[in-house]
């Protein structure tokens, strides 16, 4: 049995940059992450709409990838991608999913938890269409998740089909959007001495109840 280096298992960083107390946070958790994703932006983070995407599949193997937030209301959390991948065969069997945003120059961590849905033909389109050209090519190009033999399938693919459509690709039947419909957040902010502070929200009645846990 192999031990950890001591290099990795001495690392050690005390956060200390701010607080998350109840009296200060909002009572609605979407107007919480909106202040919390304002500032992650006006920090100029890189990649602050990178969210981990969390399912689990039929073989009840949970599997992790990263994408990106393209939309927010109170509906949800929206972001796109092909229907046929890993992560959409999962959902097409277990709509249950949870997202983290983790803004670590900001020493917070966002959990999302819900129900997942497809959202609409007309918004998926909509985004769609307001991608770069090469974005939409890309679409229909990738078998997202599938074996292939080598990169020059994705090179011949996208010559392919940039040919067959040139500037006006369609979206492809197997793209679109998917919304988590949260009914659980928790707002992590690291403090010192690892009593750090977190807040969860989550439904009952359909009224958010604010509750802190331990660390």
């Amino acid at each position: 049995m192999t031990s950890t280096p001591s290099s990795i298992a001495d690392l050690r960083k005390s956060y200390e940059k701010a607080e998350l107390n109840e009296e200060a946070s909002q009572a609605d958790p979407l107007k919480q992450f909106e202040q919390w994703l304002q500032q992650a932006l006006a920090a100029q983070l890189p990649e602050p709409n990178a969210m981990t995407l969390a399912t689990v599949g039929s073989d009840l193997r949970p599997s992790t990838r990263v994408v990106l937030i393209k939309g927010l209301d109170e509906r949800g959390i929206v972001w796109y991608t092909n229907y046929h991948s890993r992560k959409g065969q999962a959902l097409a069997g277990n709509p249950f999913a949870a997202l983290q945003f983790h803004w670590v120059e900001l020493e917070r961590v966002v959990r999302i938890e819900g129900r997942v849905e497809k959202v609409s033909a007309e918004q998926s389109d909509s985004y769609f269409h307001s991608r770069p050209l090469d974005s939409r090519i890309g679409a229909w190009a990738s078998p997202q998740s599938e074996v292939i033999s080598g990169r020059s399938v994705l090179v011949a693919n996208a010559a392919k089909y940039g040919a067959q459509f040139l500037l006006q690709p369609p979206r492809p039947p197997h793209w679109g959007g998917y919304r988590l419909v949260p009914d659980r957040w928790e707002f992590w902010q690291g403090r010192k001495s690892r009593l750090h502070d977190r807040l969860r929200y989550r439904q009952d009645s359909g009224v958010w109840v604010r509750e802190r846990l331990a660390p």
